[in-house]
């Protein structure tokens, strides 16, 4: 098994022996409370260190929020590794998937079979190198919201987990939507992280709780992350949540 060194100080501190490549992980905690950007520490090494990541952000209207985020978190220029990188946006209003620009899809993914052949064709679209290709897909409880599809879009998370070594994955979920639900990939991840944030001080705590095949620090760590890219990513998140769930739930 291959280890990806993380920069970010504190992972060099929580995980001494880097990060576990091909592993799947999960980032859990409360809504709005930063598990996106403690992704995005992950996903800046595994660019430089010659990756490629797919990127299905559930809750963005669009992928500024993601550059900005990660440049000002990492000083990582997403434009600078185009070809390592890929994009997949929910749509609900389409049947399928189409493409949407230079390796960008856009899919209906709360339907099962969309979600599979949404990653399939993202996958040729970028190398394989490196430590691989990881998906990394944040606010996974939306598409739980879907009367129709909900159950069986959570088994092919589920499905992603547990595929092995043709990729990566990093999954973060929130304990505050379809809680009960989306605890069970909790359970199937390799890795899995939990997260909170302090209301009163705007601090950014992280807990590890288990790593595949890796030591780590056990206890809580604070996450040096600013007060106002916490507030950033949970008003953006907020936003989004108002403007996906109503559309997801009538899928």
């Amino acid at each position: 098994m291959q280890r990806l060194k993380i920069n970010f100080p504190l992972f060099g501190q929580i995980l001494p022996e880097g990060f576990p490549v091909p592993s799947s992980t999960v980032i859990t905690g409360p809504g709005g409370s930063g598990k996106p950007l403690v992704g995005n520490l992950i996903v800046a090494d595994w660019l430089r260190q010659g990756g490629s990541v797919i990127f299905m952000s559930l809750q963005y209207p669009d992928h500024t929020f993601i550059k900005s985020s990660i440049k000002t978190l990492t000083h990582l220029n997403l434009g600078e590794y185009q070809e390592q990188i890929a994009f997949i946006s929910l749509d609900v209003s389409l049947d399928g998937i189409q493409e949407a620009g230079k390796n960008h899809l856009k899919a209906n993914v709360v339907k099962p079979e969309n979600w599979n052949n949404a990653i399939e064709t993202a996958l040729k679209m970028v190398p394989n190198e490196g430590p691989g290709v990881l998906l990394f897909v944040s606010a996974l409880n939306l598409l739980l919201f879907s009367p129709t599809y909900g159950k069986e879009i959570l088994e092919e998370m589920k499905r992603a987990l547990k595929q092995g070594s043709k990729y990566s994955v990093l999954f973060t979920t929130s304990t505050s939507a379809k809680g009960d639900l989306i605890a069970e990939l909790d359970l199937v991840a390799d890795n899995l992280m939990l997260v909170h944030a302090d209301r009163a001080t705007h601090k950014l705590y992280l807990t590890i709780e288990r790593m595949k095949e890796v030591k780590f620090l056990k206890g809580e760590f604070e996450v040096p992350i600013s007060k106002d890219d916490l507030s950033a990513l949970k008003e953006v998140a907020d936003q989004s949540r108002k403007r996906i769930v109503p559309l997801v739930s009538k899928v």
